[in-house]
């Protein structure tokens, strides 16, 4: 399920492959879903597209308040031409699921933003009081709006789970003066894209971003602000007090759960209405936050 290109892969994660172009990148986004850390033989179509192009409306809504990696969308395949040796055979699917980024450096932590209580973080609250480590008010329901987004890095692990990181082990980990610039920095990102997206009937309870260095300069990297780095909810079903339906892959979660996978690999194939319902999901989210439809292109 990888995409295959006479150029030299520079990475292949669970979504993404990236080849490299030099000083510069070609991230291609497929439709290859995960869930519990396991990667599935099912593909979600036009999920890559939604990725791709919603990230590239946020890295330009954005980027005057953080910079990012993005240099161009491949809106058509005249326009790697001039990125790519002449003889690289560029096939079809590259259109509207792929861009063509700076290459940073990447800075090891998952800048994690919350500005419901939902997810681990409600998990963690219920266990302890706490989130992240950190002492919170008491009596806050699932799903509560917080008095103010909340900074929760945690590692970015290549393998399973990620981990929760306190203030001082983010500190530990890169330096205080960048633990404080990520966290002003994801704070900032966070608090505009949820302002925009509730006047769209969609409420971002939290995200995350990744960030890299190039030359000096720290940038936002990778996605942003998508089905699969956020939780989206509905806001005209948002109800305090229970966990939220989210414009995301929850119908497969749901699905596998309820068929009895172990979460062990190899994952189950997903029948043909789960992928269709989160296809829906995916779109939907997109569509709604930008107000224009998904330019899709049959690979």
């Amino acid at each position: 399920m990888r995409t295959e290109l006479s150029l030299s892969l520079f990475g292949c994660g669970k979504v993404r492959d990236t080849y490299d172009l030099g000083d510069k990148l070609l991230i291609i986004a497929t439709d290859r879903i995960s869930a519990f850390d396991v990667v599935l033989p099912s593909a979600i179509p036009e999920k890559g597209m939604v990725l791709n192009q919603l990230s590239c409306f946020w890295f330009e809504k954005t980027k005057n308040i953080v910079q990012n990696h993005l240099i161009k969308t491949v809106d058509t395949l005249d326009l790697l031409k001039d990125y790519v040796p002449s003889d690289t055979t560029l096939p079809n699917y590259l259109v509207g699921r792929s861009m063509i980024t700076r290459k940073a450096k990447l800075v090891p932590v998952e800048c994690v933003v919350r500005g419901y209580i939902s997810g681990s973080a409600w998990d963690e609250y219920k266990a302890r009081g706490t989130m992240n480590s950190m002492a919170m008010p008491k009596d806050l329901r699932e799903s509560e709006k917080l008095a103010e987004p909340v900074f929760t890095p945690t590692t970015k692990a290549e393998t399973g789970h990620d981990k929760p990181l306190t203030k001082q082990e983010t500190e530990n980990m890169v330096g205080k003066g960048l633990a404080k610039d990520l966290e002003e920095k994801s704070l900032a990102l966070y608090k505009y894209a949820s302002d925009y997206a509730l006047e769209r009937g969609i409420i971002i309870a939290d995200t995350k971003f990744e960030f890299g260095f190039v030359n000096s300069e720290l940038i936002v990297i990778d996605e942003m602000l998508t089905p699969d780095s956020s939780r989206f909810w509905d806001a005209s079903q948002y109800a305090v007090g229970k966990s939220q339906p989210s414009f995301d892959k929850q119908p497969i979660r749901d699905w596998l759960t309820a068929s009895g996978w172990n979460k062990q690999p190899p994952a189950p194939e997903l029948p043909p209405d789960v992928i269709s319902s989160t296809t829906h999901r995916y779109r939907e989210a997109y569509e709604r936050l930008t107000g224009k439809s998904l330019q899709y292109v049959p690979g």
